[in-house]
């Protein structure tokens, strides 16, 4: 909602929202993708939602970027507003406008003079979400950084990509009872897992793989990694950054994490489960037999 004072209130920010007619994505929409299994492989498509950086502004300052699926914008900044106790009452906001900003979403948020001079005298303060991925960025251009190309030629075959995925269980003591721990693990060409980390946020823990490869001296085109999350964007940002050509995730991707691993020569292979997987860019570097 977009309230002007009390009583007038615009409609949420939804599928027919006028930002999504200027070109931006809905919250969930249909992806192609190639199925592979054991009988082989074939052209699919399924939902996947959507992940976008919102920026929050208030009074003209920007304060936080979030991801978040791009509906009920208005109800995300009112809540966040009050649950971070940006002010005490819902009468204290009085206006909260979204509008497009290059590949996000920013809500001009109005509150008092006093509440804003308030968040600006403490500066960035909120404590990091294990699953945000954004702790400390304040627009929509930190968010999406410009992205690296990765031209590894490796080779990887679907029953490495299976195998890694059955090993990757046996690699996570710290979930091990827990059932509330993420890992990401580093596999060879055959799907032998060399290096796993754990961590409660899911980009923790591939931060941390990342380390344990550049300190062990592991040549990312030897291999490929393999994460027990979705594949969300900011997973997708840091295998470019860290020249890792596939992604192997056990939950299913966002449209934007699809986007930036097929602009950045990623492949992305997402819904591992068992002895099938889904391939939603650059299928090429995955060897099928016919």
């Amino acid at each position: 909602m977009t309230a002007d004072g009390p009583g007038h209130v615009h409609p949420t920010l939804d599928a027919d929202h006028p930002l999504f007619g200027l070109g931006y994505a809905k919250p969930v929409e249909r992806r192609a993708f190639l199925r592979v299994d054991d009988n082989g492989i074939a052209p699919q498509s399924a939902a996947v939602a959507e992940e976008t950086p919102v920026a929050l502004v208030y009074n003209g300052w920007p304060h936080v970027v979030m991801m978040c699926t791009p509906a009920d914008i208005e109800d995300f900044a009112l809540g966040f507003t009050l649950t971070e106790e940006i002010v005490a009452d819902r009468a204290d906001v009085t206006s909260i406008r979204p509008a497009r900003y290059s590949q996000g979403i920013e809500v001009e948020i109005t509150i008092p003079q006093a509440a804003s001079d308030a968040l600006r005298s403490r500066g960035r303060s909120l404590v990091g979400r294990t699953g945000c991925g954004l702790c400390g960025v304040t627009t929509i251009d930190d968010a999406l950084r410009p992205g690296h190309a990765v031209d590894a030629q490796v080779q990887i075959a679907p029953a490495a990509i299976f195998r890694a995925g059955a090993e990757l269980l046996s690699h996570q003591p710290y979930n091990d009872g827990t059932g509330a721990v993420h890992a990401a693990a580093w596999a060879t060409v055959d799907g032998e897992i060399l290096l796993a980390r754990e961590d409660v946020g899911r980009h923790n823990a591939l931060d941390k793989l990342i380390g344990a490869m550049v300190r062990a001296g592991v040549d990312p085109r030897t291999g490929f990694a393999v994460v027990t999350s979705r594949a969300s964007y900011e997973l997708v940002q840091k295998c470019a950054v860290a020249d890792i050509a596939l992604l192997a995730a056990i939950s299913r991707p966002t449209g934007l994490a699809i986007r930036m691993a097929d602009a950045a020569g990623i492949t992305l292979a997402a819904l591992l489960r068992g002895r099938s997987v889904n391939l939603y860019s650059h299928p090429e570097r995955v060897s099928i037999e016919p």
